[in-house]
């Protein structure tokens, strides 16, 4: 994928930080089975974590990150999905948000038998595999949390519930699909042509 400028030229951490020093406070590693304290959330961002080609197919893998003063404003990823996550999944929060009413958003594989994971949380571990998140709302944040058949509910972190925030991340979550999209639409291309190249004759 070296050849092509146009992976190395989307920036998503750059264009989709969100700072939240202004916002109600919010958490992560809220679960008292997580592996760290309870982490203020000062800014959150998007950041591309890999593009590559799966069983054929172009595929992103994305990551949720989050900065804290706690630890020198150092990137700490808190989800990672891939390409079909983001959308579904600021609905999601909006909605919860402005109905007042749990979300429970259930993740499923294309495949039954694929063993790739869509979105792994990175709260409580190396990257859980999840298969469902509910968005709970409250007065001032949304709570979103894992729920396992094995381990329970496990809350992961919040996020806030203002209105000047679901406006900055629903724009943020558009503007990032849309430059997910596009890179896809590019690597399906690059892999048209290579699949479609001349082929050598002896």
């Amino acid at each position: 994928m070296a050849e092509t400028p146009a992976i190395a030229d989307r920036n998503l951490e750059a264009s989709t930080n969100i700072s939240l020093k202004r916002e109600p406070a919010c958490f992560a590693f809220l679960s008292a089975r997580s592996v760290a304290p309870p982490m203020p959330i000062d800014s959150i961002n998007l950041d591309l974590a890999s593009a590559d080609y799966f069983e054929g197919r172009a595929s992103l893998w994305t990551t949720l990150e989050m900065r804290s003063s706690v630890n020198n404003d150092r990137p700490t990823a808190i989800l990672g999905f891939d390409e079909t996550f983001l959308r579904p999944f600021a609905r999601a929060l909006v909605e919860a948000s402005t109905t007042r009413a749990a979300y429970r958003m259930t993740i499923l594989n294309e495949m039954r038998d694929n063993e790739r994971c869509r979105v792994v949380e990175y709260v409580t571990g190396p990257g859980k595999p999840l298969k469902e998140i509910v968005l709970q709302p409250f007065d001032n944040v949304v709570l979103i949390t894992a729920t396992t058949p094995k381990d329970g509910d496990e809350t992961l972190f919040q996020l806030p519930r203002t209105d000047s925030f679901l406006r900055a991340f629903a724009k943020m979550s558009y503007t990032a699909d849309q430059a997910l999209h596009d890179l896809l639409e590019e690597m399906g291309r690059i892999a048209r042509r290579h699949s479609s190249g001349p082929v050598d004759t002896p």
